[in-house]
């Protein structure tokens, strides 16, 4: 049996999600089995997922995938880079996929390789040193690089999932793992987009308690319903205001940040200490050259307490968060062949390294500061990663 891995963040998981599991099956064959890595409360655009981590894996399941395990936090709030690497090295190191499948806009796996090939040479990165030394960001000056290497091929850069497709398969290379990377043509909206089912669209309409339903399958549309009913979503950035607020007054120092140079940290702490929203903080600290996403994922790393040394080398552990009959069976078959350790109850942590065991109680800790922001009191209890096992739908 083939086996796909997926790497995804599924916040929330639509329709072009489940066509893109549908065109995985299609390339490999009907009984290829399907692993997801996924984001766990916090994505990779700097900000708590629209539902957790449990329940969106819960979708995923529902909707086509057999496995889903869990990105760590800091990983998850990493560059695309960062995001990548990490997301890939789980895979690999699950022993049981063979290919690591990805949606793009360009939906060409040959460009996207050539793309990844040319990107990595000597001229292209003393193109982007030149373009980041004149203060430009980095997705433009990685861009005038590509331009330069590629001329009008250059353009496959332009799109965003082309962007991490191409990250997954640096990574790759870069690891000298033996998954095989394949493309499927993106339908939908665009990335981040409000049109058609893109992911953005669909935390739109939620946030405003529109209907969402047309752009999720049925069995996703009972899991928010469900979530919803119990007071546990949608969570919003503006609902954990206060809290990020009163965390992030305290802090004294950011330039353990990833990402903190170049002055970064001395604006953060100038913008914490005298702005009364995220929103102006955030308007304070933001230039030309830094991305939004970068300034969100920093500031939620501040809060979070996550520092460049926590993604200083790869996660330690993997952990499951669903899985159905076909993923029990490639669940049985990574024990054997992982090069990691396989979490499924989470007290099994403690027979694991120092390092695995810290990794663990900062996923604790954000999740803690994660469900501060259910409506319901009830579920707000601290220590929820200690008692929530694997979702298993047989």
């Amino acid at each position: 049996m083939e086996t796909a891995g997926i790497i995804c963040e599924y916040n929330p998981f639509h329709l072009g999600h489940a066509a893109h599991i549908d065109m995985t099956r299609k390339a490999l064959g009907g009984d290829c089995g399907v692993v997801c890595v996924m984001s766990g409360n916090y994505v990779q655009r700097g900000e708590p997922a629209i539902f957790n981590k449990h329940a969106r894996a819960e979708m995923a399941v529902r909707c086509g995938a057999d496995l889903v395990v869990e990105l760590p936090s800091p990983y998850a709030l990493s560059s695309a880079e960062g995001f990548a690497r990490s997301s890939v090295y789980i895979l690999e190191m699950l022993g049981v996929c063979g290919h690591l499948s990805f949606g793009s806009e360009s939906g060409d796996i040959g460009a996207l390789r050539e793309a990844a090939e040319s990107i990595v040479t000597t001229e292209a990165n003393e193109h982007i040193k030149l373009w980041l030394d004149k203060g430009l960001p980095y997705a433009t000056a990685q861009q005038k690089a590509a331009d330069a290497v590629m001329g009008e091929k250059s353009d496959i850069f332009k799109s965003p999932n082309n962007l991490l497709g191409i990250e997954y398969i640096k990574a790759i290379s870069t690891f000298g793992f033996s998954m095989r990377p394949i493309t499927v043509k993106r339908v939908g909206g665009d990335h981040d987009g409000d049109a058609g089912y893109s992911a953005s669209a669909v935390r739109k309409m939620l946030s405003k308690g529109s209907d969402f339903r047309a752009s999720t399958p049925c069995a996703v549309a009972k899991v928010c319903d469900d979530e919803i009913s119990a007071g546990r979503g949608p969570v919003l950035l503006k609902q954990l205001e206060l809290a990020i607020l009163a965390r992030l007054r305290a802090i004294d120092d950011f330039s353990e940040l990833q990402g903190a140079t170049e002055g970064l940290d001395r604006r953060f702490m100038r913008f914490v200490e005298s702005e009364p929203t995220v929103a102006a903080i955030f308007e304070g600290v933001k230039t030309k050259r830094y991305a939004m996403s970068r300034l969100r994922r920093m500031l939620m790393c501040a809060v979070l307490g996550i520092t460049a040394n926590d993604t200083m080398l790869p996660p330690p552990y993997i952990r499951v968060l669903a899985f159905n009959r076909k993923g029990m069976v490639l669940l049985r078959a990574a024990r054997k062949k992982s090069e990691l350790p396989i979490i499924t109850k989470p007290a099994s942590v403690y027979k694991l390294s120092g390092r695995a065991v810290s990794l663990f109680c900062r996923e604790v800790s954000a999740t803690d500061f994660y469900v501060l922001a259910y409506r319901d009191e009830k579920n707000r209890s601290g220590g929820q990663e200690w008692r929530q096992s694997p979702l298993c739908l047989i």
